[in-house]
């Protein structure tokens, strides 16, 4: 039998895991010095409420998980004689999976019979829950571990995702934007446009002053870099922007026509502690990321 793993940084939860049968391994966050397990801690996730708290000052740390965690999480299946296929968040963007590697190791010496896989989504929120989502497909219609393998080398690179952030302390504060640049953003309105590259890393490809420039800017993207999108779903995720999420669903369609397959998501708070409140971004099939 096989087991299907995914972590919360890929913006599922737990009702659109169940679906799939993944289950799901928390990233955390923390604030102040309590830290928070995402849909650990509880069922549920206030999502506007914590955002509510970022509008409000609140500025939350994330960190990586402990080899002794991820044996947690994996040595259940193993003893059940289960194999793993576990698709992720960027492995380039946290030094968590060094200590993924030291668990499987480990794990795998204790029951060499068993079998664990991994894909990176070279991706976070809604790029990887867009590949998780398809790979959760193809297992539903029977295909092997070794043919998802294959589509994933061919196709990770081939789902991009392009966002801007409202507020660029956040990723000041976290080193994903430099301070002069997260300062006068912040002062003149600049939002840079940001998407996720073949390395798995954050790159901002151009800035608009403004959100509707912004939101103009992110059709523009998918009509330069779309391709087959009405054979894959767009996601569309947001940081407690439901009105932004609307808008650019309204405008994709109004572009692409209303047979597009869109989904909306909230990000996951792990993600959205570097993000801020109010952002929008799309994840869509393209010819390549950039």
């Amino acid at each position: 039998m096989l087991t299907l793993f995914t972590d919360t940084d890929t913006d599922f939860t737990p009702e659109i895991a169940k679906e799939y049968g993944y289950k799901l391994i928390s990233m955390p966050y923390s604030i102040d010095t309590k830290t928070f397990w995402p849909y650990e801690d509880s069922e549920t996730i206030d999502l506007h409420a914590f955002y509510d708290g970022l509008r409000n000052g609140v500025l939350p740390t994330t960190g990586g998980i402990s080899a002794e965690r991820y044996k947690n999480y994996f040595r259940p299946e193993f003893e059940k004689g289960n194999d793993i296929l576990y698709v992720h968040f960027s492995a380039a963007m946290t030094i968590t999976f060094r200590a993924m590697d030291e668990a499987v190791a480990e794990l795998l010496q204790e029951f060499p019979e068993r079998k664990f896989w991994h894909i990176d989504t070279k991706g976070i929120t809604i790029v990887s829950y867009n590949i998780v989502r398809e790979v959760g497909d193809m297992i539903k219609a029977g295909r092997t571990v070794d043919e998802v393998l294959a589509w994933a080398d061919r196709e990770v690179d081939h789902f991009a995702q392009y966002f801007f952030a409202d507020d660029l302390k956040f990723f000041k504060r976290s080193g994903r934007v430099s301070g002069i640049a997260a300062t006068m953003g912040t002062l003149v309105g600049i939002r840079p446009i940001i998407c996720m590259n073949e390395e798995g890393k954050m790159v901002s490809i151009g800035k608009e002053r403004g959100r509707a420039n912004a939101m103009d800017r992110l059709v523009k993207v998918v009509e330069e870099l779309g391709d087959d999108i009405k054979n894959h779903h767009f996601i569309i995720g947001h940081t407690d922007a439901p009105e932004l999420a609307a808008e650019l669903k309204d405008m994709l369609h109004k572009r692409f026509g209303d047979d597009l397959l869109i989904e909306t998501v909230v990000t996951n708070p792990t993600a959205g502690s570097h993000c801020g409140p109010n952002g929008v971004g799309v994840s869509f099939h393209a010819k390549s990321r950039t």
